[in-house]
This record gives C-alpha cells, sequence and structure tokens, in this order.
C-alpha cells in the first residue's frame, strides 16, 4: 500500500494505458508546460501528447475522428464549462457515430475535465454540467471520488469502446489515500457503499462524497446514514441504491450541481419507479441554488450544499425537525 493524492493517481493511469497501448494518445489544454504535474509531457510529446491552443471544437473534433478510425484519444478540456464549445462534437457526433454506422464504427475516446466549485472562480469555471451528458444516450459519465476510484475508473474509460465524460472535482485532487501497488481497474456501473447504515440512504456524486461522509460522521450517535457513491451515473448501479433504501426507508441525493434537472432527479425517478413501496417519506435532493455560481465566497458557500446543511437535512428527513 502507498499514499497517493487523487491527481497522481488519474496521472498513474493515463501513464499505464499510454505504456500498454500505443494506440492512446492525449490532447487538450494544460498538459504541456502549464499542467506539469503529469509529467507526461516530457515523454510523450514527440507523437503522442499534444498540447494545443484554447481550441475545445478543434481538438475534440480531431479526437472524434482518430478514435473513428482506431486510435484511443484522451481528450483535456480545462474547465468543465469549456465543453459548451464542443457541444456537437461530443453530443452530435461521438455520442451517435456507432449507432448511425449501424455497429461498424466505434469511438473509444475519454473527455476529461475538472469540474465543481469551492476554488472561487465564478460562473464561468464552476460548472457542474454532468447532467447534460447524462441526458444525451450514447455517452458514459464518469466521476470518481477518491484516488483508487480515479484510477481504476479512468483505465476502465480508456479500455471502453464508447465516448466516455469522465468528471473530476477540482477540490479533490490534492486529497490522498491508501492504495495498493500494481494494477487495478474499478468497472463502470458498480457503486460502492462507502457507509453502511440503517436510519436513511445519502447518494452522493463527487466532492458531495466527502461532505456527505463527514455529516454522516457527526450524525452516528444519533442517525445511522448509509452513504453510497454512484462512481459513474451513465450507466448507474439504481440495484444498489435501491436495495439500499429497502433497508432504509429514506433517500437523499446530494450533488452539488443545482437541484433542478440534475442527477439527484434521475436518481430519484429511478428509485420511484423501482422501490417506491419501500419509501417511509418523501426523497429529497439537495443540490447548489438554480443561479450562476458567485465569485464572492461567501455567496458561492452560501449556495452549495454544505456538512451543514447535509446534517440538517438528514436530520428532518428522520427526525422529522425543521427543514432548511
Amino acid at each position: 500500500m502507498r499514499e497517493l493524492s487523487y491527481s497522481a493517481a488519474a496521472s498513474e493511469a493515463l501513464r499505464e494505458e499510454m505504456e500498454r497501448d500505443e494506440n492512446v494518445f492525449l490532447i487538450g489544454e494544460d498538459i504541456g508546460t502549464v499542467g506539469e504535474s503529469e509529467d507526461l509531457f516530457t515523454e510523450f510529446h514527440q507523437r503522442r501528447v499534444w498540447q494545443t491552443p484554447i481550441s475545445e471544437s478543434a481538438f475534440t473534433g480531431l479526437a472524434v475522428g482518430a478514435a473513428a478510425v482506431g486510435l484511443r484519444p484522451v481528450v483535456e478540456i480545462m474547465y468543465c464549462d469549456f465543453v459548451t464549445v464542443a457541444m456537437d462534437q461530443i453530443c452530435n457526433q461521438a455520442a451517435k457515430i456507432h449507432l448511425m454506422s449501424g455497429g461498424q464504427i466505434k469511438l473509444p475516446m475519454v473527455i476529461r475535465t475538472p469540474a465543481g466549485c469551492g476554488t472561487r472562480e465564478g460562473g464561468h469555471h464552476s460548472g457542474s454540467l454532468e447532467a447534460w451528458f447524462m441526458h444525451t444516450p450514447g455517452l458514459k459519465v464518469v466521476m470518481p471520488s477518491t484516488p483508487y476510484d480515479a484510477k481504476g475508473l479512468l483505465k476502465t474509460s480508456i479500455r471502453d469502446d464508447g465516448p466516455v465524460l469522465f468528471i473530476q472535482h477540482r477540490r479533490l485532487h490534492p486529497g490522498t489515500q491508501q492504495v495498493p501497488d500494481g494494477e487495478w481497474i474499478v468497472p463502470l456501473g458498480k457503486a460502492d457503499v462507502k457507509r453502511e447504515g440503517k436510519d436513511i440512504t445519502v447518494v452522493a456524486t463527487s466532492y458531495a462524497v466527502t461532505k456527505t461522509l463527514v455529516a454522516a460522521k457527526a450524525l452516528e450517535k444519533e442517525i445511522s446514514a448509509e452513504v453510497i457513491d454512484p462512481r459513474t451515473l451513465v450507466p448507474l448501479d439504481i440495484d444498489t441504491i435501491v436495495a439500499s433504501v429497502k433497508k432504509t426507508g429514506r433517500l437523499l441525493v446530494v450533488h452539488e450541481a443545482h437541484r433542478r434537472a440534475g442527477a439527484g432527479a434521475e436518481i430519484v425517478r429511478r428509485v420511484v419507479e423501482e422501490g417506491v413501496d419501500f419509501l417511509k417519506s418523501p426523497p429529497r435532493v439537495l443540490g447548489s441554488q438554480n443561479v450562476p455560481i458567485p465569485y464572492s465566497p461567501p455567496l458561492e458557500d452560501a449556495v452549495i450544499p454544505q456538512v451543514a446543511d447535509i446534517i440538517t437535512t438528514i436530520r428532518s428527513m428522520v427526525k422529522g425537525s425543521p427543514s432548511l
């Protein structure tokens, strides 16, 4: 076992996959002289690491074409918000080519991007846009919350034969974890029960997992909260979530994306369809307020779910105390 940071784990996954398969290449922003932490630019830039200008539509489109002819590109987009510049390439091309070619063309590409709030970068650099891509058939959506999952899921995503959006919350990057030596992969579509409990099921994604575990620890003497990290939103391991709700009878979903029409709404829909008889009370979603993320630190904190908000919401759902 060794201590590895989230960012180092992802970098290690990239290196291992590039060494394993010469068809894997890296293209995009912040991977050369700016993003030295991965140290891949120096080693591979002659043929397989390409630092580009700020041209998301161009290099994403290039990657779609490369994937269509058998390469395995990993696209680096500097901020999740900037995927908007390449929406045609991602949602109208990469996501549809396999179907529209009658299954003749595979699209093995990963779009890797940091997302989320907490770094005080304002509305143009703090987006959590996973729900947009959950709504796009043909795309897989991956959101690891730990170094172990970051490495294992990135390796699996690179080996997948379809397009994968791999979202990393920037607040997770410095976090460390004891992880094993050697190779491991984490399958897509398999949730992880981070903490077992019996009073309420809390499904949390990305950095909200960290906050939710702190909240569950603070409540452990009065409320037993089961915390589930889906790890991938498409495919979604609804079976693990429904099995937990069957045990606890309550469901709360926590994410930093906007609450309206977010991943939480989809998880609640699936649970209601497949396990409504298990629910003792209405399920709830705790997400950011439906406003652009403010630049002001106090305002940013006010619109994003914090540990205290999660504690208050869990307590209100289990004990009936005043809600937010």
